[in-house]
């Protein structure tokens, strides 16, 4: 593939669904550089749409299946084209979108694995005029994978360190680790929830769609009858390669593992931010025990109750955002998916085999091209 268009565009809202996170990036010199980023929420109605789909407490037909897609496509496309115009970046200087989708349902075992992500491709590349990639968990698993999580590779490239061990830790809706080795060894797997259960707990109690700086866990006690019903889930004790979303760590997972009546909310709501803390703890003591560095992405760093627990937890190993490094920890997963369409574009592999358990590398995602000029007549016949 001829490179020379450097500029990628990734999108991606993640299992928090809180808002789409777009960013601009520049692959002229290899390693991305980061040009512009944008946060584009969701509407309101739709965005309660997702989550009690992905939740499990609603359900579609055929029709409002296909509606749904097409809506989310919309808000991805309306995501990128704000972006470009913030930025000043015509629509041709990008070479491609990498669209990662909204995820509603993750199932990377049984019979018949799968992974489902919404947000109609052709739908962005029609509006945007710009070719978009998209899909990019199917291949992995179809290929034995979990499909997730598909970032370590690009934390290898970004933060790994010659004889120096290090995490780099997501904090999403659900919690991922990638574990970088000082021999260069990566490994990686989803822990369990981060700020899934402490959002969706604080909208049901406190109308707000998360828990700002953990106030509202820091205003209440440790129940540690139902945090030790939580922690013995099957999930925290499955070896990786494994990943999860909010299919599994919900709302109905938690009424159902601990009666919930006559519990203050408050005191759920510090039990529930324990265990997100706990299990990634014991995750990293685990598969980790030589890194003395936590590096952190994603939106959980931003709350500050949590990071405060984790950095107790972990000790002395040291905690810190990402920035630090000069590495926004907000829109790393957004750059993610602007290397996997790059990569994509070039065929060379996203996953990591190591990580995810797919039977070897795999090229990710598909290709969906944008509208070309010149009339429909010129294209059919083949006239240049």
């Amino acid at each position: 593939m001829n490179d020379a268009k450097a500029l990628y565009l990734g999108l991606i809202s993640g299992t928090s669904a809180d808002s789409i996170d777009a960013v601009l990036v520049d692959f002229a010199r290899g390693a991305p550089q980061v040009l512009a980023i944008h946060t584009h929420p969701w509407p309101p109605v739709l965005r309660k749409r997702i989550l009690a789909l992905a939740q499990g407490e609603a359900a579609l037909d055929l029709d409002a299946f296909g509606r749904l897609d097409v809506e989310i496509g919309r808000c991805f496309a309306d995501a990128a084209l704000q972006l470009l115009e913030q930025s000043g970046t015509p629509a041709d200087a990008v070479r491609a979108i990498g669209s990662h989708g909204q995820t509603l349902r993750h199932r990377p075992g049984g019979d018949y694995p799968f992974t489902l992500q919404l947000g109609d491709p052709t739908t962005i590349a029609e509006r945007c005029r710009i070719d978009v990639v998209a899909d990019f968990r199917r291949a992995d698993v179809a290929a034995g994978g979990q499909g997730a999580p598909l970032l370590p590779a690009l934390h290898a490239m970004l933060l790994a360190r010659p004889g120096h061990a290090r995490v780099v830790l997501n904090l999403g809706g659900i919690a991922n680790i990638t574990v970088l080795g000082a021999e260069g060894s990566v490994r990686g797997f989803d822990t369990g929830p981060a700020n899934g259960l402490l959002d969706a707990w604080c909208l049901r109690h406190r109308g707000e769609p998360f828990d700002r700086d953990g106030m509202f866990a820091a205003s209440g006690r440790l129940d540690a009858d139902l945090l030790d019903a939580l922690l013995a889930d099957d999930y925290f004790a499955l070896p990786p390669p494994k990943s999860t979303g909010r299919e599994h760590f919900h709302l109905d997972w938690l009424a159902m593992h601990a009666p919930l009546a006559g519990l203050d909310p408050a005191d759920v709501q510090t039990t529930l931010l324990e265990l997100s803390a706990r299990s990634i703890a014991e995750a990293i003591a685990q598969h980790a025990p030589g890194a003395d560095e936590v590096l952190v992405c994603g939106g959980g760093v931003h709350n500050g109750a949590l990071m405060r627990r984790l950095g107790q937890l972990l000790a002395p190993r040291a905690l810190h955002s990402t920035a630090r490094h000069g590495i926004d920890p907000d829109f790393l997963e957004a750059t993610a998916f602007a290397w996997l369409a790059r990569q994509r574009l070039l065929g060379l592999p996203g996953n990591l085999p190591a990580v995810t358990g797919a039977h070897g590398p795999r090229v990710l995602g598909a290709i969906y091209s944008a509208p070309r000029a010149g009339s429909p007549e010129r294209i059919l016949s083949g006239a240049s």
